[in-house]
């Protein structure tokens, strides 16, 4: 069978001739019965059966059609046995996870569930009793987890792309340590029903691909609450990082203490340097106090929520769980309910501290992990190498940040090192754009070395949603450097266009105006027009009414015509004010004006 690793491989191969019927019962039967990735493989007639309810070519319903896909077994399938990496826990649902149902109507295709850490407890792929998952550059370390199986199949090729779950860093640390593109949703941004909690407030299904585009088209199509209780909410975000036209601002680590032995610290400063080269600026903060939160997750009263997923088994046949594992779910002994409304305190109260962080920076950068332990240094060290590699993670879903892990840096006869972007909740869309410019400012190697990525891999047909914006165009006092700008820059602004209005337009300095300011009006039949310099930006649509507020008479908002033919709001000014007031409209524009 031919190679086909991302989703646009499979839609080739489809507008070619091939028909799913033809492949994908043989893929699912081709998988190594000791392939430790895989907890339940499907068999050849429950794939032949989801291919029936295809229509017969792909069509706007269905961007998935007869794309394979992967879940890890603590998401329900309807009919197949959820584990948790647990067997006797294991339950058979009847109605798949919210997610899965959105994708397989979307048309993509199950053909297997995946090993996990045991309960979704552990960022190292290690604590199942289906098997350790190895890691897919060198099988004497670890895969990562917890989504460990999920990350093996996707990296090897095996799909183009499964789920996740990820709430300490269980989705983005897989994605590190096999060269894949992990997204983290904003808590509360997808559905979170028949999924089998870890800790339930804190949960959220992630994606893991081989692109960024693969992986923001498979988010776009599941995302959304469906319904269910919602512990989190951010509304969405506008699809850029950056305020006022300006290249976004990085919050790294002074001393990210990556693993020197590995050549993580080299590879970390090489993507600071990528970094820097599609303009970012990066900015050295103070991680203590999202450190202080980080430890909170295991050494706080969070503990109890992974274990109340287990309290039964642990009541009735506790050696049936890994035995750190259950370590970890019994540590909630050591809370009361004193205890657990303090660390809800603590925790907002370091909210609240770290708020100012975010009129510094756009978003932060940090290692996915420091190290890669060994499989044999997990053994003797469970809990310390587990902790090592949450250090930048697990504080991500307690602040309702959104996240983006991404591959970095692959050299031969080394462990591939991966970066991740953290932005505040609900700048999924944001992300995303930023990790499609991040790769394509190089050559990458599609996951464990299948391949060099292509320009048809980095074009998504769609993202995750983003808040509504509303064209602007100024005209004076707003433009880049002048002294209004900042209220651009304070409503994160996008600028998206320099250019002029249809000359059909006239310019005038206004009199007694502080700070000075000229007004745009239409010009009369009397007059010749001028096409005028204008600076186009998007504005957050929830953030227009306020700045309407700053806007002193005789100036207004109406509509303006663009060159190019185009309608947006804009600058205009009431005719009345421009009775004597100097016309400037030869210059072409403010800036113009105020240079000569």
């Amino acid at each position: 069978m031919r190679s086909l690793h991302t989703l646009a491989d499979w839609r080739r191969a489809w507008s070619e001739g091939l028909q799913p019927a033809d492949i994908l019962p043989v893929l699912a039967e081709s998988f190594d019965v000791a392939d430790t990735a895989w907890i339940w493989r499907a068999p050849a007639a429950f794939v032949r059966a989801q291919i029936a309810a295809l229509p017969p070519s792909p069509d706007a319903a269905t961007p998935l059609w007869g794309v394979p896909f992967a879940v890890k077994d603590n998401i329900d399938v309807a009919g197949v046995p959820t584990t948790g990496a647990c067997p006797a826990f294991a339950y058979t649902p009847e109605r798949s996870a919210v997610a899965v149902e959105r994708l397989c109507a979307a048309g993509a295709i199950l053909v297997g569930k995946t090993n996990l850490d045991q309960f979704a407890t552990g960022l190292v792929g290690t604590r199942s009793p289906y098997g350790e998952v190895v890691n897919t550059f060198d099988a004497n370390y670890v895969s990562g987890g917890s989504s460990s199986g999920s990350a093996s199949v996707v990296a090897r090729g095996l799909v183009p792309f499964a789920l996740g779950t990820d709430t300490a860093g269980s989705g983005r640390v897989p994605a590190g340590f096999n060269n894949l593109v992990g997204l983290k949703p904003t808590p509360g941004s997808v559905p979170m029903t028949g999924v089998l909690p870890a800790c339930r407030s804190l949960d959220v299904v992630s994606v893991l691909a081989l692109t960024v585009a693969d992986a923001a088209e498979v988010m776009a199509l599941f995302e959304g609450a469906a319904g269910e209780a919602r512990f989190n909410e951010s509304p969405p975000r506008p699809d850029w990082l950056g305020r006022g036209g300006r290249p976004p601002r990085l919050g790294v680590p002074l001393l990210p203490g990556c693993d020197v032995a590995l050549g993580f610290d080299r590879a970390f400063d090489a993507a600071c340097e990528r970094a820097r080269a599609l303009g970012a600026e990066l900015v050295t903060i103070a991680f203590e106090p999202l450190f202080e939160v980080a430890r909170l997750l295991y050494e706080g009263p969070w503990v109890a929520e992974r274990h109340l997923v287990a309290e039964a088994l642990l009541a009735s046949d506790p050696d049936a769980i890994d035995p750190v594992v259950r370590g970890i779910m019994e540590s909630a002994d050591w809370f009361d309910g004193d205890a657990v409304f303090s660390g809800r305190y603590r925790l907002e109260e370091l909210r609240a501290r770290l708020l100012p962080m975010w009129r510094d920076v756009d978003a932060l950068m940090v290692p996915t992990a420091v190290t890669c332990p060994t499989r044999a240094a997990v053994a003797l060290a469970p809990l310390e190498r587990n902790a090592e590699l949450g250090l930048y993670t697990n504080f991500v879903n307690l602040l309702g940040f959104a996240a983006l892990a991404l591959p970095s840096r692959v050299e031969d006869g080394r462990l591939p090192f991966g970066v991740t972007f953290i932005a505040p909740g609900g700048a999924d869309a944001a992300l995303v754009r930023w990790g499609l410019d991040w790769e394509r400012a190089g050559p990458a190697t599609l996951g464990a070395r299948l391949r060099e990525a292509r320009a048809a891999d980095r074009a998504p047909r769609v993202i995750p949603r983003s808040a509504p914006v509303l064209p602007l165009a100024v005209v004076g006092a707003h433009l880049e450097g002048m002294p209004l700008h900042g209220q651009l820059v304070e409503r994160d602004c996008r600028l998206v266009a320099r250019t002029r209005t249809a000359a059909d337009y006239r310019l005038f300095a206004l009199p007694d105006t502080t700070p000075p300011k000229p007004g745009l009006a239409r010009a009369d039949a009397a007059h010749a027009g001028f096409a005028i310099e204008v600076e186009v930006y998007e504005m957050p649509l929830e953030a227009v009414g306020g700045f309407l507020a700053l806007i002193p008479p005789p100036l207004g908002l109406g509509s303006i015509e663009l060159a190019d033919g185009r309608w947006v709001k804009g600058f205009i000014c009431e005719p009345h004010a421009l009775v004597g007031a100097q016309d400037i409209s030869a210059h072409g524009g403010w800036r113009a004006w105020l240079e000569s």
